[in-house]
């Protein structure tokens, strides 16, 4: 599609922010609100349960088979009265209401992503955020009615929330440059964590203080200020946004150059086969799906192990939860722009910046959560071992998440829209499996075993965006015409799924 230039009237903020940071914080907030509204159920749940009730109901075998079992810790709080709320969902329940979110993540992404790059990725994230508040302001109807009205929310709010990723990396590649690109990204995905942070602190005290059904009123009603923001203050590119000063937009377009989005003629279609025969592309894969797991792992089931486990309350729950993520928002910050500022030195290339963040994102959790297996009812330290094993994921944010970017700015928004959705995957099954290995056996060893499943696939994505990783641009991504096109510009072509460095000159180009 042809983008054409509108008069550049100058920056909203004037010279205080520049118009691509002032779309980066948008584009945060706007995945704040995305995961705040996905993760609030999982603390108001906590909340909304019928505990006692559900205890009555536990299969009567559980009993018996007890004396094996390690016993829950016997905290602060074990001897407080359990918090009662007016529904019996069983674990598997709770397992199918959370995931089912995952339904509708799964179905949005690729045709989302190719909506985005066609035709609009501002009205793509609009679009996300629109349906989710929707969807949130209307839960706790939905919740009194029937559980599978619960399930139809969630499907709803997942079609919205998985369009975001691609829709971001469209306008990402079209307005970061690339040696902020880090930064950038790291500034929009963070908000993730950011968002994390604000609704489970802010469910858990609405919850404890006021009802579960303030959590879905109070956060989807000032979500909404979010969409008049977006419409005023966001476009595509810097051609289109007339609150841009003229120097600026000549920096973003010209720092971009041959590898922008490719918004000044017709976009070539998407070269499927090189896609599917790349390395780094499978690096990416891997990363994806399986750091997603230990993700999902921690942002979903957390709350239920320090209230299954630990036996914090609900408003200690939601504390002791939310914190790690606030500090894996100040630690994807400092750690994007120290691997920025050294590609920008000429210390590092892409390559080791995206593979030095990701390896901080697997390495460290996943030592956390073998420790974590071994260190039985101590409280305070499985706080602090959480605490740094959810701080270090940070690194994904400017790691393998940043990637697709680097290797194919041109098809940033399809690629990350297929792995996302392979991504997905984890997000659909950890709360099931989950729901079913803690059912009637809500003790450290069943989670034991969790643990040591998502140790095993870290494991596994360490070795695999280790060997197949790359940062630098493939020669598909100037689609059906990208060996004549590398030879023009003078660029090396990767091979298919045995990528090698480029030469130097083009790497300073590119970075």
């Amino acid at each position: 599609m042809g983008d054409q230039a509108v008069p550049a009237r100058g920056n909203v903020l004037g010279s205080l922010v520049p118009a691509r940071y002032i779309l980066a914080v948008l584009g945060s907030i706007a995945m704040a609100i995305i995961y705040g509204l996905k993760v609030n159920l999982s603390v108001a749940m906590v909340a909304m349960l019928n505990h006692s009730a559900l205890a009555h109901n536990a299969p009567l075998h559980t009993v018996s088979e007890s004396h094996t079992a390690e016993p829950v810790c016997q905290g602060s709080n074990s001897s407080e009265t359990v918090e009662d709320g007016p529904f019996v969902w069983s674990e598997p329940l709770q397992g199918t209401i959370l995931s089912c979110y995952f339904w509708g993540y799964f179905v949005s992404q690729i045709p989302g992503a190719r909506i985005a790059e066609s035709f609009s990725a501002k009205w793509v994230m609009f679009f996300s955020v629109f349906i989710n508040v929707l969807c949130t302001l209307l839960t706790p109807i939905a919740a009194e009615l029937h559980w599978g009205a619960m399930v139809a929310m969630r499907i709803g709010e997942g079609i919205g929330g998985g369009v975001t990723f691609p829709a971001m990396h469209v306008m990402l590649a079209s307005w970061a440059p690339p040696n902020e690109r880090s930064v950038m990204s790291a500034i929009v995905y963070a908000g993730t964590a950011l968002g994390t942070v604000i609704s489970m602190l802010m469910a858990g005290v609405l919850a404890g203080s006021i009802g579960w059904e303030s959590v879905f009123y109070v956060m989807g009603g000032l979500s909404c200020l979010w969409i008049v923001l977006w419409v005023w203050l966001a476009q595509d590119t810097p051609n289109k946004q007339s609150l841009i000063s003229q120097e600026e937009r000549t920096f973003i377009t010209s720092s971009l150059g041959s590898e922008g989005s490719g918004h000044s003629g017709p976009k070539p279609a998407v070269p499927w086969k090189k896609v599917f025969t790349s390395g780094p592309f499978y690096g990416i894969l891997i990363a994806h799906v399986c750091n997603n797991w230990g993700w999902y792992m921690l942002l979903i089931e957390l709350p239920f192990y320090m209230k299954q486990v630990l036996q914090f309350n609900i408003k200690e729950n939601a504390v002791v939860t939310a914190l790690p993520f606030l500090t894996m928002w100040f630690f994807s910050m400092a750690l994007s722009k120290t691997l920025d500022a050294l590609r920008a030195r000429g210390k590092i290339n892409t390559t080791i910046a995206r593979k030095t963040a990701t390896l901080i994102a697997s390495v460290i959790p996943m030592c956390c959560l073998l420790a974590l297996c071994y260190i039985g009812c101590q409280r305070g330290i499985a706080v602090a071992l959480m605490t740094i094993g959810i701080t270090s994921i940070g690194g994904m944010f400017c790691g393998f998440l940043s990637n697709h970017i680097d290797i194919a700015p041109n098809y940033a928004g399809t690629l990350m829209a297929i792995t996302n959705t392979a991504a997905t995957l984890p997000g659909i099954t950890v709360p099931i499996f989950v729901g079913q290995i803690t059912h009637g056996n809500q003790t450290i060893g069943a989670w034991r075993v969790i643990f040591f499943v998502t140790i095993g696939l870290y494991i596994i994505e360490i070795l695999g965006y280790s060997f197949l990783g790359s940062g630098e641009e493939q020669s598909w991504n100037k689609g059906d015409k990208s060996t004549n096109s590398a030879v023009e510009n003078g660029d090396a072509e990767a091979t298919p799924l045995n990528s090698k460095e480029l030469k130097p000159t083009y790497t300073k180009q590119a970075e």
